[in-house]
């Protein structure tokens, strides 16, 4: 969950910083060999893969950021999260693919790192291979399961995500939502916040604002990553070596790495990466098969659908980007107000509620201009003389009919039990135009889980 601070690593080295300025930033990374002994492994493809792994650490908080974050309890020797980050050959596109901490998996055979006890190969959930073999068995299994050869390893704790944020000057995330979950204190109201590195820890580990849990916790995830990117490339962090400095300082001195990926690597990687921006960067997480897949020992896992994600690992090994664009596919309008649900997913009947001839017609086309699943086959109201345009929907699609009372202002919402999914829009005389909106949440209900970062950071 820390892993946005990982992944800052690739995007900081900047042409305009210099080789004086990383020069020395070596010494603060703390080495780790994930590749030892290690043999039958992947064949390598073109571009450049990370494993970006963020691990409990919080034995190094401090009692009061503990009180503050709500980060009590025994600290876990194991995995928050688990991403692959593959850099284009051509270093311009880079494609994030989260992994479920909870994901069935087979680890190799190994020795145990706490008890020493040799282990033939068995299952687990995913971030178990750390507790398990540390960076080495994390790496083997995760390339046994997507066949993806893995370049370099980076991990990151709580310590160094909080830091870094802080001498990032914090950053920008937007919710359409009020945001809570006691379990991290995490307290957000609808709109655009400025998250200090505290804040930022809340944000990415909550698991309970939503009924999505893991997934959602990964979404956010996703988005924190693009929101970072973002800062890091217009904020002018990139090009400002004193601030460069502080941020890269602050990130290595708790960074683990493996032995091959150093400054000269950073600044490579930075000087082809400059003109980086969130739409450069894709996101997706793996396609799942079933979410609740009891194995007996273990509990509850995340059972990958191995179809689905086999083309994902295959676009990965192939340096392809994971969805391309669909030809003639609108932009996302910048100035689009979100919405907590897609206007993608409501289905809406419009009915005319006035004499004004073609006045169902012209809210029907500006509904589903703006992306609302409208049926194009609007009505007669049963009345026509309504004055403001009314809104009905079932109480159980009231947040959809949110989203259309948002792309409708000053209309009234008017909850009609046992109505159904579809809502329907009665255009009145005070009606003037749609405002366009766009859903908060971009992940939901799409036809592909890919999305890229310009979807998630916060419209201007």
């Amino acid at each position: 969950m820390r892993i946005a601070a990982g992944l800052s690593v690739a995007v900081l080295g900047s042409g305009a910083i210099g080789h004086a300025v990383m020069t020395g930033l070596d010494t603060g990374i703390e080495r780790v060999d994930p590749f030892k002994d290690m043999k039958n492994r992947p064949q390598a493809g073109h571009g450049v893969n990370f494993l970006l792994v963020g691990t409990d650490g919080r034995e190094k908080i401090t009692a009061e950021e503990k009180r503050e974050y709500r980060l009590g309890g025994a600290p876990c020797h194991c995995t928050d999260t688990v991403m692959l980050v593959h850099i284009s050959a051509d270093k311009e596109r880079a494609s994030v693919v989260s992994l479920p901490r909870d994901s069935y998996a087979e680890v190799p055979a190994h020795q145990d790192l706490v008890t020493g006890k040799a282990h033939k190969p068995h299952a687990v959930k995913l971030n178990a291979a750390y507790a398990e073999g540390g960076p080495n068995l994390t790496v083997r299994t995760v390339e046994n399961m997507t066949r993806v050869k893995i370049d370099h390893y980076l991990e990151v704790d709580f310590t160094s995500f909080m830091k870094t944020v802080d001498a990032m000057g914090g950053v920008e995330i937007c919710t359409a939502k009020t945001m809570r979950d006691p379990n991290t204190g995490l307290d957000l109201l609808p709109g655009t916040h400025r998250l200090s590195g505290g804040q930022a820890l809340q944000y990415v580990r909550s698991r309970h604002v939503d009924g999505a849990s893991d997934i959602g916790r990964m979404q956010r995830q996703q988005r924190f990553i693009a929101a970072l990117i973002h800062q890091s490339t217009t904020g002018g962090v990139l090009l400002n070596p004193v601030k460069f400095k502080e941020v890269s300082s602050t990130l290595l001195g708790s960074v683990r790495a493996d032995k091959g990926f150093g400054s000269e690597q950073m600044l490579a990687l930075g000087q082809a990466m400059r003109d980086f921006t969130p739409s450069s960067s894709e996101f997706a997480s793996v396609p799942i098969g079933n979410p609740s897949f009891p194995v007996k020992g273990i509990g509850s896992t995340v059972k990958w659908d191995e179809p689905k994600a086999a083309k994902l690992f295959e676009a990965l090994r192939d340096d392809r980007p994971l969805a391309p664009a669909a030809p003639g596919r609108p932009a996302r309008p910048q100035s689009a107000v979100p919405v907590d649900v897609a206007p993608q997913q409501v289905r809406v009947q419009v009915e005319n509620g006035t004499r004004i001839d073609g006045l169902g017609g012209r809210v029907d086309s500006a509904l589903r201009a703006t992306g609302f699943d409208t049926t194009g086959a609007p009505g007669n109201g049963a009345s026509r003389d309504v004055k403001r345009t009314v809104i009905t929907y079932d109480p159980r699609w009231d947040r959809s009919a949110r989203t259309v009372s948002t792309a409708l202002p000053g209309s009234e919402l008017r909850a009609v039990p046992g109505q159904g999914r579809t809502v329907v829009v009665i255009a009145g005389a005070d009606y003037t135009k749609v405002v366009a909106v766009r859903g908060e949440d971009p992940y939901q209900g799409g036809a592909t889980s890919v999305i890229t970062g310009d979807l998630v950071v916060c419209g201007k």
